[in-house]
């Protein structure tokens, strides 16, 4: 009696990514002298360039579920961790469990990182747990001796593959499981990685390297995210500004100068700047076509150079409503001045004709 191909027994492990925003910048130096830290050595990947190295700690676990395989510290204040837990069954059963898993983990994020974070607040400039969270699903698979063609994989399988990476528990329409099908890809015959916008799918034995692209994609994301959100603030409080009519202490010489019309965003500019061009020149895949591949892949499904031009355009709307603010400013004092040296005229007029 021949198993049905849907019960196929499968092992691997279920990946889940989270990256928390914890403020403006994390002391690193300062973080490994803390003795509360259980810094862990870990080897880093010949691709992640040097001023992008992060510290690596063991997070205990708190409420009986598997521990964080590991969690970075970052130092423009990002925390991100990884749980990894093993799966034995159909794919079938990985579909009906995936939800419930996702839900406990996203609470157990949550738990481990705030134990962490009241560890290195005293390292943070401006704490605060947190201002964006993301996360990703990836699910590693083991090939199969008797499932080595992924293209058969991807034929047998692929419409619950699909369904799994969109946490539905039925089948997709052929069009939804094309869409999501589409940018599949692998290095060897046997390979299949599959990324859709929340979770992934890979079809590898050893695919520890490209964890750290899914990793440092989403860390990107939920630095973006934050950048932009930052940005709508600060062009609320600037539109706010220009509906006002400016104050006369705005408006007065050398004792108004308004609220750093170019200093305040120009500072913003240069971090923003300086901490996005890093994060998208973290990894340098020079040579290596296929990791090339993935992480465009992700920058795709991210939609990171969506949101690097969504903050270049908040910039930009930014310091043109600042400049017609100071323009307003600026006018407002060349009349005073205008009615001033009017006054002074008058007054010598006058008392040139009582002399």
């Amino acid at each position: 009696m021949h198993q049905k191909e849907d019960e196929q027994i499968f092992s691997g492990n279920i990946n889940f990514f989270y990256t928390f925003d914890v403020g403006e910048d994390i002391n690193l130096k300062a973080a490994k002298k803390n003795l509360a830290l259980y810094i862990t050595p870990r080897e880093l990947p010949s691709y992640l360039r040097s001023y992008h190295k992060p510290l690596t700690v063991e997070l205990k676990s708190h409420n009986g579920l598997t521990k964080a395989l590991y969690a970075n510290i970052h130092h423009f204040g990002v925390i991100s961790t990884v749980y990894q837990i093993p799966f034995k069954g159909t794919l079938e059963s990985l579909r009906e469990k995936i939800n419930d898993l996702h839900a406990q983990y996203q609470e157990q994020s949550i738990d481990d990182v705030h134990q962490l974070f009241l560890k290195i607040t005293s390292h943070v400039s401006q704490p605060k747990f947190f201002h964006k969270k993301n996360h990703y699903l990836v699910i590693q698979i083991d090939p199969k001796e008797s499932l080595k063609d992924s293209k058969k994989l991807r034929e047998q399988y692929g419409a619950l593959i699909a369904s799994t990476l969109r946490f539905e528990k039925t089948t997709l329409s052929e069009q939804q499981v094309e869409d999501i099908l589409e940018s599949a890809t692998g290095y060897y015959r046997e390979d299949l990685v599959v990324i859709d916008t929340e979770a992934a799918f890979v079809y590898d034995k050893s695919p520890e390297e490209l964890f750290d692209f899914f990793e440092l994609a989403l860390i990107q994301q939920v630095e973006l995210q934050y950048f932009d959100d930052l940005l709508d603030n600060k062009l609320d409080a600037v539109y706010q500004n220009t509906l006002e009519k400016p104050s006369w202490r705005n408006c007065l010489p050398f004792i108004g100068t308004m609220y750093d019309a170019i200093g305040e965003l120009s500072k913003m500019k240069v971090d923003i700047s300086v901490i996005t061009e890093r994060l998208g020149n973290t990894i340098k895949t020079g040579g290596e076509a296929y990791y090339s591949e993935i992480y465009n892949l992700l920058v795709d499904t991210f939609e990171l150079n969506e949101w690097h031009v969504s903050i270049e355009k908040k910039l930009a709307i930014i310091r043109d409503v600042k400049t017609i603010y100071q323009s307003k400013v600026n006018a407002i004092r060349e009349d005073m001045f205008s009615l001033l040296i009017t006054i002074l005229i008058f007054v010598e007029l006058l008392v040139g004709i009582f002399k």
